[in-house]
């Protein structure tokens, strides 16, 4: 597991062919609040595109901020594979993991290394901010999707989650399955999960297609999740949409409600795609 030294924090960024934003994600990063004790790991997998090299040319921005950066190129693909390396890499018993495509306000890993600095298990994250591309369907489902309980009022994690040392040790290697968040945040009950006050941007694909690609990888990870590990249920606290709330978003925005139900529903009875992981950028 690495030093644990609760002072520092160590960040683990799993990239498959992300060359086209992983340098946005860094420099969010190198521009936040300074944090002791900082490292960042870069795995790029199974790429076929200049993900390691990009990451790599950002080594001396970090060496002189006093940050270490270690950039992993591996052959095979594969996220909980690339997970489970960048742990290997990992200098610190804290961890912060985040996906490429995220990019952070400047307070967030500050105030995650604060909040993971105590004994007990934790798990955090910041405050959720969904950004839609230039694209009518996804721009409709994300006025939604941003007011759905779950995002709006929980510790989703969505394309960023940290624990503390306590934390990660409450399972060993990440398994090969689709929805890692969803497995790491069912390891702690509701009130081991705390949020920063600090925000990031966690985007959504472009298009309707691929946002029905994407939700029903998304529903596919959460039922693998409940099939492995029933154990892990008692965890779960995602509160349902009631009637009433559905009535008002709809009514506030019946085209966003629309587009947000019908990739719902054709998700649940549209035919089962293949289970290839793709944001469709």
């Amino acid at each position: 597991m690495g030093e644990s030294d609760v002072k520092g924090i160590s960040v683990i960024i799993p990239a498959h062919n992300e060359a086209a934003v992983i340098g946005r994600c860094l420099a969010s990063v190198l521009a936040s609040d300074p944090v002791p004790s900082f490292q960042v790991v870069v795995v790029a997998n199974g790429c076929t595109d200049d993900t390691a090299r990009v990451a790599q040319a950002f080594g001396d921005q970090f060496a002189e901020n006093g940050w270490g950066l270690t950039v992993l190129d591996l052959p095979e693909g594969g996220k909980p594979n690339a997970l489970n390396a960048g742990d290997a890499a990992a200098r610190f018993g804290a961890r912060v993991y985040l996906d490429a495509d995220v990019t952070l306000s400047k307070t967030v890993l500050s105030e995650l290394a604060g909040l993971l600095a105590v004994d007990e298990p934790t798990y955090a994250s910041g405050r959720l901010n969904i950004v839609a591309p230039d694209n009518f369907a996804s721009r409709a489902y994300a006025r939604i999707w941003r007011k759905v309980p779950f995002m709006a009022q929980g510790v989703p994690g969505c394309g960023l989650f940290a624990v503390n040392t306590a934390g990660r040790a409450r399972w060993g290697a990440f398994p090969n399955i689709i929805s890692d968040d969803t497995f790491v945040r069912l390891h702690f009950a509701a009130d081991e999960r705390v949020s920063t006050s600090g925000s990031y941007d966690w985007p959504v694909v472009s298009g309707l297609r691929n946002l029905i690609k994407v939700r029903a990888r998304q529903d596919r990870g959460v039922e693998e999740v409940r099939a492995l590990y029933p154990e892990l249920i008692k965890n779960e606290d995602t509160p349902a949409t009631s009637i009433g709330e559905k009535l008002k978003l709809a009514l506030a925005d019946p085209i966003g409600f629309a587009t947000y139900t019908g990739v719902a529903l054709a998700v649940k009875f549209g035919p089962k795609g293949d289970s290839g992981w793709s944001r469709g950028r």
